[in-house]
């Protein structure tokens, strides 16, 4: 007997990393006001019923899309301002790789989650919450080498804010020429040039060794 069975012929209703991808695409493709069930469902070529399998309502989608954002860009940031580094450039250089490895940070989710912010205090008040969490970590970063609490926390600022700068102007830039870049940048905004080495090494994981 033919193993194989259509999707309807089971009964499939998708899983809820399906339809979560499915609203992650709407939302960083069109906004918020698009990331609604029934576009969802057509899009998936599954029933409205299906999604209430997998989510209460369309807030608890919206919920669920609000921890993926916290969870990959928050969490990674905090997580790369932590690995080991033998100086402020290293660890810069570390930073530095989120936003060349889209599998560590989203700048389209975090762009798309800015924008919904706007009209929405509860998530406004989240991202706001989410940026402190951000800074503070880079904070922490520059005072473990050594740079004095107000100094420390002024280069984070400068640092976070024109990461963010970057992607709420959604500059495009060719990878190569952003990542030839980046050496001087972390001589800008760590006020310390990085030795051969740290660069070297930064960018044979970039492929440009």
């Amino acid at each position: 007997m033919d193993q194989t069975v259509t999707q309807k012929q089971r009964g499939w209703r998708g899983s809820e990393d399906l339809w979560l991808g499915a609203a992650y695409d709407l939302l960083v493709e069109a906004g918020i006001d698009a990331v609604k069930v029934m576009p969802l469902a057509k899009t998936l070529g599954l029933s409205r019923a299906s999604f209430y399998w997998h989510f209460a309502d369309r807030d608890a989608l919206l919920a669920a899309l609000i921890r993926r954002w916290e969870e990959k860009n928050t969490g990674n940031l905090v997580a790369q301002t932590r690995r080991a580094a033998k100086t402020i450039s290293g660890a810069m250089f570390n930073l530095f790789d989120l936003w060349l490895k889209p599998e560590l940070f989203d700048s389209r989710l975090d762009f798309a989650i800015r924008n919904w912010a706007l009209n929405a205090p509860d998530l406004n008040e989240t991202l706001q919450k989410a940026d402190r969490t951000r800074i503070e970590a880079i904070t922490d970063m520059f005072a473990r080498f050594g740079y004095a609490p107000e100094r420390a926390e002024a280069f984070a600022g400068t640092v976070y804010y024109t990461q963010i700068g970057y992607i709420s102007m959604k500059v495009e830039e060719p990878r190569k020429s952003r990542i030839s870049k980046m050496p001087a940048y972390v001589e800008i905004l760590t006020g310390r040039a990085p030795d051969a080495d740290e660069t070297a090494r930064f960018l044979a994981r970039h492929g440009m060794g």
